[in-house]
């Protein structure tokens, strides 16, 4: 959940100045995923009594990145105007998950008062307290209430018992990690191995970017294994060694820069040749040069790892003249749809093809059952396809979150089909069900947002959504992009069935239609403003529907409750006799989602009951639907569009209303409090 950014410069000269705003504004990138606290660590003589070399310091703050921005612009021990040709400075941004948010809590932590390591982490190490009581016993002072600070101590710890002098500082890294439990991104520092920076992930995203003016040697880098396991000393091999030069510039003078982060949105300004750490890979970069190494070796490892090139752009991750980035992303979604649906749905002959699947398409139609399993907006999806995917596919669709799903140790077999769905793809419980799921032999899918993500790497197969980079910490173009995936899925599984054909037109035709229509609903958003201004004040919100509608109430009152902080309640129109009825009068705004299909006639009941109570719902209801209107306190009128598909534009207008709720109330749209974009924790 917490963001990480690191930035070596090798033969490259820069200021401390231009270091700083490196680091600064990788972290602005980066933090939609915690903004609690942040922090850097760079190289500086901090004092006239240094004794010798660089010392490192440490500037941590409470609050958001502009806030120690602020403070670095006050520091006075820091000569901004002092130039390196080779430095190494790490930063991190933080969402708190072990002590509350403030100075000492905050990263990089450190191993002691001369700051021999400091490491930035993204994760949770669960047996932090084990380790701690430890090192306590060996006289080891603790200043935070972090699971995190245990690594540099335990760092330092293992460097001062080291066996020889000359051990490297990947391999005394190496000998960290495997102490550790949990999930985790790591990127250490160390005053002993100056310029020199090692990095490494288990279960927490983390890649490279490398920039360099000359071409590069190769693209594969090599990994290596058992940096010191033989080697009475601790010191890497000379095959390490030898090998170590695999990543860098052709040029007589090595001149590379080197990008660490959680995710490529705070690297792409810079590069777009990217590399993806795996799980356990631990990346060294000394003397301008990259190796990766693993303690060991398992069957069906690749023998390298692959430069990739980003296909991203810098103007997908700006603002542009939008108030926040929730907004632009609610705008794009006439974009992101057709990106969704591009190259994969042949309006033509009707034919669908989802490249990721089409290995495995045969095996998926011989399955007894398909699970859908996701957390959040992704699970919301889940919800609001299963009715289509139960038509389509003629099997039974099991929905789960993620979270209750492990709880539980659902029982899961070699012939299910298992969906995760996230749009960073690395959503720990999600990941950690997939895993369960893999070693129970069944087949999994990947659905994400993100190439090169730990669910897109291990599962079987996937689709990529295309919905382009989402800043905003509240999704919506991932859910709309979600939801198209899943119906194509179901599109392509129907293909042979004689009974399906008309169904499939008419949902194939909505599908070309759909990017006009998401215009048209887009064009409500005055209105929209204006009924949050009469609703900006309550405290309180319920939405209802049933049908293909149900997954829009629980994903319109997640938004609500996101970003205004008011309580919001999606509800089951069927449901409401069995005890949400009690909670109707005059006062309370009730939203109710009342379109023409299978459910209408269900839906002008339940309107009917609210009425009754002296509710005042306002009703987003079709076009022309003067029946609905006469109930209605407010009514937003949606087009009308194939019925398992008109739950992206009723999702929409909720969208908007949630954005101008929290507008109004002066919230900050893209950084909800308590909330981070990414989960990557349990």
């Amino acid at each position: 959940m917490c963001g990480i950014f690191a930035y070596l410069n090798y033969g490259v000269p820069q200021t401390q100045k231009v270091i700083l705003e490196t680091l600064i504004k990788g972290l602005q990138r980066l933090e939609y995923r915690g903004y609690d606290s942040a922090g850097i660590a760079v190289d500086e003589r901090c004092n006239k009594d240094q004794a010798f070399g660089s010392h490192i310091c440490l500037f941590r703050n409470r609050g958001k990145v502009k806030a120690l921005a602020e403070k670095l612009d006050e520091q006075v021990s820091l000569d901004i105007n002092k130039e390196f040709e080779i430095h190494f400075g790490i930063a991190h941004t933080r969402w708190a998950t072990h002590g509350v948010p403030n100075e000492v809590n905050s990263h990089p932590h450190r191993s002691d008062e001369n700051n021999e390591f400091v490491v930035v982490h993204n994760g949770i190490i669960t047996n932090y307290k084990d380790l701690r009581k430890f090192l306590e016993s060996k006289n080891y002072v603790f200043e935070s209430e972090t699971d995190t600070e245990v690594i540099p101590k335990l760092t330092k710890y293992l460097y001062d018992n080291r066996e020889g002098e000359d051990i490297g500082f990947s391999a005394v890294v190496e000998r960290v990690v495997q102490q550790l439990e949990g999930a985790f991104a790591l990127v250490f520092k160390s005053r002993h191995f100056p310029d020199e920076a090692v990095a490494t992930r288990r279960g927490s995203p983390l890649l490279i970017g490398i920039r360099s003016k000359n071409r590069l040697f190769t693209d594969q880098i090599p990994i290596l294994y058992q940096a010191y396991n033989n080697n009475k000393n601790g010191h890497l091999s000379k095959t390490h060694e030898i090998k170590h030069k695999d990543l860098n510039g052709t040029g007589e003078e090595k001149s590379v820069e080197f990008y660490f982060a959680s995710d490529a949105s705070a690297i792409i300004e810079h590069t777009n040749q990217v590399m993806f750490l795996e799980d356990d890979d631990i990346a060294a970069v000394v003397d301008g040069c990259l190796s990766i190494h693993r303690a060991k070796r398992s069957v069906g490892d690749l023998a390298s790892r692959t430069v990739h090139t980003l296909q991203m752009e810098l103007q997908q991750i700006m603002k542009g003249n939008y108030k926040a980035f929730m907004q632009k992303e609610i705008f794009e979604q006439p974009e992101s749809i057709v990106n969704t649906l591009r190259g994969r749905v042949n309006f033509e002959d009707g034919t669908v093809m989802l490249g990721g699947l089409r290995d495995h398409i045969k095996e998926i139609k011989r399955c007894r059952r398909l699970l859908l399993i996701g957390c959040g907006t992704s699970y919301h999806a889940a919800v609001a396809t299963r009715q289509a995917l139960e038509e389509l596919t003629d099997l039974p669709v099991m929905v789960e979150l993620a979270s209750d799903f492990l709880d539980r140790s659902t029982p899961v077999f070699r012939d299910d089909v298992c969906f995760f769905i996230s749009q960073s793809g690395e959503t720990a419980d999600s990941l950690m069900a997939l895993r369960y799921c893999k070693n129970r032999g069944a087949l999994t899918v990947g659905i994400t947002n993100t190439v090169g993500s730990s669910i897109s790497r291990e599962t079987d197969c996937g689709i990529h959504i295309n919905a382009g980079p989402e800043i905003g910490v509240a999704s919506t173009k991932a859910y709309t992009s979600q939801f198209v995936s899943l119906i194509m899925f179901g599109l392509m599984m129907s293909e042979d069935r004689i009974s399906m054909q008309k169904r499939r037109k008419d949902i194939i035709a909505g599908l070309q239609f759909l990017p006009d229509l998401i215009k048209e609903v887009l064009t409500l958003d005055e209105k929209i403003e204006q009924l949050a201004k009469e609703m900006f004040q309550h405290k309180s919100l319920l939405v209802m529907g049933r049908g293909y509608h149900y997954a829009t109430c629980l994903e319109g009152a997640l938004k609500i409750k996101e970003i205004t902080y008011m309580h919001s309640e999606g509800i089951l129109a069927g449901e409401l006799k069995h005890g949400p009825l009690a909670l109707i009068d005059k006062l309370m705004p009730v939203i109710m989602i009342v379109m023409r299909d299978s459910s209408y006639t269900k839906c002008q009941n339940a309107m009917q009951q609210v009425t009754a109570r002296q509710g005042r719902p306002i009703v987003l209801c079709a076009k022309n639907d003067e029946e609905s209107k006469k109930f209605a306190y407010r009514t937003i009128e949606i087009p009308h569009s194939v019925d398992c598909l008109q739950g992206i534009l009723t999702v929409i207008p909720l969208q908007l209303l949630s954005f101008h709720l929290a507008v109004l109330r002066g919230y900050d749209v893209d950084f909800p409090r308590n909330l981070a974009k990414s989960v990557t924790v349990e």
